[in-house]
């Protein structure tokens, strides 16, 4: 179907914009503003509207709200690997099946035997958070209170403990096709090769977009907005605050 016959109301129906969660349409780990909730509906009336994280859908409903499947058009939970277009579900990806119950538990012994010995001044729980397609790790632990968060944050930065652990991973499991990419203040992903943020835009592909629109502030190399950010069929803007996105929308869709 093309975006004509489903989004005929919009001005630009041709077009989508896409955004991160985190530090794009929320701080971190925070609930969206009621500002931000009117920019993107009436953005709405004018071109479709998505949006791609890394965490499950739960997670995206504590931020964005427990509407979001009626607030935007496209809900792509972990990377698109669970997706919605309309409220309605689409087709879903597995890791379990993908990577195998043997080599998936050689891979988390590995990551908690490596956070056990990592000198750290606080650790919490869950460690480890395996989701429909990706394993989320966490060297603090995604229990921690939001100063913890901030506090590992500023520890990480100094040490660049993460980038090490990702190293150490990539040496250990060579044999393995899997991506690591650093998102957020306390931990990063681990999925195959080619599961990133891009894998939401297989979802897309019947639309027919003329233009997609991608809002991310971790569009660094090894950010998790990365490699969407730079895909040839995106168009890119990277911002450091939800305030940075409304200001960019403002400029582009007046």
């Amino acid at each position: 179907m093309s975006p004509i016959t489903d989004f005929s109301g919009r001005k630009y129906a041709d077009t989508i914009v896409l955004f991160d969660v985190d530090g794009t349409l929320t701080p971190a780990r925070q609930t969206i503003s009621q500002e931000m909730r009117q920019v993107l509906a009436d953005l709405r009336k004018k071109v479709v509207i998505g949006f791609v994280g890394g965490s499950d859908l739960s997670k995206q409903e504590e931020q964005l709200g427990s509407a979001v499947l009626g607030d935007f058009d496209f809900c792509f939970a972990e990377n698109g690997l669970t997706a919605y277009r309309l409220g309605e579900q689409l087709a879903s990806q597995s890791f379990i099946e993908w990577i195998g119950e043997e080599e998936y538990s050689k891979l988390v012994n590995f990551i908690l035997r490596y956070i056990a010995d990592m000198d750290l001044p606080k650790k919490r729980g869950t460690f480890v958070e395996f989701r429909n397609g990706m394993v989320n790790v966490s060297p603090i632990g995604r229990n921690c209170t939001r100063e913890e968060r901030n506090e590992f944050e500023k520890f990480d930065l100094e040490r660049g403990l993460r980038q090490k652990f990702v190293q150490d991973l990539k040496a250990a499991f060579p044999h393995l096709a899997l991506t690591y990419s650093i998102g957020g203040q306390i931990s990063f992903d681990v999925f195959p090769t080619g599961w990133d943020k891009t894998y939401c835009l297989r979802h897309l592909e019947q639309h027919g977009f003329k233009t997609i629109h991608f809002f991310g502030d971790k569009t660094f190399k090894g950010g998790n907005d990365y490699e969407i950010y730079t895909h040839p069929e995106v168009t890119g803007h990277a911002v450091k605050t939800p305030e940075d996105t409304m200001r960019l929308l403002a400029e582009l869709f007046p």
